[in-house]
């Protein structure tokens, strides 16, 4: 039995999340793992919201599983140009504008231009602005600060930039010497990369799995409805694989799987849930169980469009969740050890 190898989801983990794809503007990085599938000679399709799917036939071609993992990130989009030549945002996705102060960012024109730029506060300098520690963080006195020399708005216009450009955000990522791995995006382009990973090693070794299972890379996650469609009348159960979240009173650590009991949506299919318990105590593989208080997936949005699945989620642990995320090599080895029994198994029903 040979896992995937964790050095090379991380390592594929650093490329994707280097590529910008807010909500919305996903199509470069679905590229890049639509290339990823078939240069291992797996079947692929685009649905129409430009998500990508990925099968491998099983045993049991009348009850598939479905895994899905998004593709698309946080970001922001041009809202205003002001009059002194910076940019106003309006924010893709449920986050805080305090989580991005500061950060080096990515605009992005309809034809396909890019300018850096930096989000800061207005009012920002100490030297200047009496306030600059008490302003509010928020739509009104957060701007980007654009690397070009534009005094105006019209300025700005000339360089092509306009209300609806997509605004990415510099990820940073890093590794350290003790396992970490730190980065924007870790939400969910970690489980992305353990699903690649997995699709790869099971690939490599002719695995026969028990049913067919499709691999749903959704694009509209993060504002909730990537993973509602393309799913098969034949599936019975469809898994999100995502971040588990940390913070006060959660279970969730950086080093194991978290398997969710409940988020926003409510309950996860308890049968399966015991199932992903059993499978990880069998194989010695280090899980928490957790609720997610402010939190819906792929999975909830397909239970509430009306599928007839069952449903659960599982993933890494990730702390700081929507802000400056980090995880460590355990989790993402207990995630991917945990994925390949699990798409190995027996279904429940």
């Amino acid at each position: 039995m040979a896992y995937p190898s964790t050095k090379e989801t991380i390592s594929l983990l650093k490329e994707i999340v280097s590529i910008p794809s807010p909500s919305g503007n996903t199509n470069e990085v679905i590229t890049y793992v639509e290339k990823f599938l078939n240069e291992l000679n797996v079947e692929t399709k685009r649905n129409r919201k430009g998500g990508l799917i990925a099968s491998l036939p099983g045993k049991d071609e009348n009850n598939h599983r479905m895994l899905t993992a998004h593709v698309d990130t946080l970001g922001a989009i041009v809202k205003e140009i002001k009059p002194s030549g910076r940019l106003k945002i309006d924010l893709i996705g449920g986050f805080k504008y305090n989580s991005i102060e500061g950060e080096y960012c990515e605009i992005e024109t309809s034809s396909g231009k890019k300018f850096t730029g930096t989000i800061l506060m207005h009012q920002t300098s100490v030297h200047v602005y009496k306030d600059a520690g008490k302003a509010e963080r928020n739509q009104e006195n957060m701007e980007i600060r654009l690397d070009e020399k534009v005094h105006n708005a019209e300025e700005v216009c000339e360089l092509g930039i306009e209300v609806g450009d997509f605004v990415s955000f510099d990820p940073r990522v890093q590794t350290t010497p003790a396992g970490f791995i730190k980065s924007r995006h870790l939400d969910d382009k970690a489980s992305v990369a353990i699903l690649l990973q997995l699709i790869k090693q099971l690939k490599a070794d002719n695995t026969e799995l028990p049913y067919t299972t499709h691999f749903l890379i959704s694009n509209n996650e993060e504002i909730g409805y990537g993973g509602n469609s393309n799913i098969t009348p034949e599936t019975v159960e469809y898994l999100a694989v995502d971040m588990g979240a940390m913070g006060d009173g959660q279970s969730t650590d950086e080093y194991t799987v978290s398997i969710c009991v409940k988020d926003a949506s409510g309950p996860y299919h308890y049968e399966l849930r015991k199932r992903l318990v059993q499978l990880a105590e069998e194989n010695g593989i280090e899980y928490k169980l957790d609720i997610y208080p402010f939190y819906g997936s792929d999975a909830s949005a397909a239970i509430r469009s009306g599928h007839d699945i069952v449903h659960g989620l599982i993933g890494p642990g990730i702390d700081s969740s929507h802000a400056f995320e980090r995880t460590h090599e355990d989790s993402i080895e207990n995630t991917a050890k945990l994925l390949y029994h699990y798409v190995q198994s027996e279904m429940i029903i």
